[in-house]
């Protein structure tokens, strides 16, 4: 697929049900390769994929014959399938409802992407609240 004259590149942000810390270390690059994964299937080429136990950042290009919510749809419904299939986890897992995505200039891709990168040193200043909190607000 050609992704020459449609480029528009999407930051989403989901969480887990009740903001639970259930994505733990020892699975989340399981997990993020899982959903890496499934967006390659869905054609969209992934940036970078990074979080913290409670929600997951993803920068991806979309696919230009589908829409945001489909493949958020298809995103979050595997990976959760996956990690209750694969029992990653003790409890039953789900995502939260809902997600948050915004548009990335190509000029603001490397801001945004070491932005994911450093999601674990990031997020010992601030909570998933306040960073959501400031999104909204941008």
């Amino acid at each position: 697929m050609s992704h020459a004259y449609y480029k528009i590149w999407i930051h989403t942000i989901f969480g887990t049900k009740n903001r639970l810390p259930l994505l733990h270390y020892s699975i989340e690059q399981t997990v993020y390769e899982f959903i890496n994964d499934q967006f390659r299937e869905q054609d969209c080429l992934v940036n970078n994929i990074n979080g913290m136990p409670d929600h997951v950042h993803c920068l991806f290009l979309l696919n230009p014959n589908k829409s945001i919510a489909q493949i958020m749809k298809q995103i979050k419904g595997s990976s959760s399938h996956f990690i209750n299939r694969n029992n990653l986890i003790n409890e039953k897992f789900a995502w939260q409802i809902g997600y948050a995505a915004f548009t990335v200039s190509e000029s603001g891709i490397d801001r945004v992407s070491q932005y994911i990168s450093n999601q674990k040193s990031h997020h010992q200043k601030k909570s998933f609240q306040q960073e959501y909190e400031e999104f909204i607000k941008l």
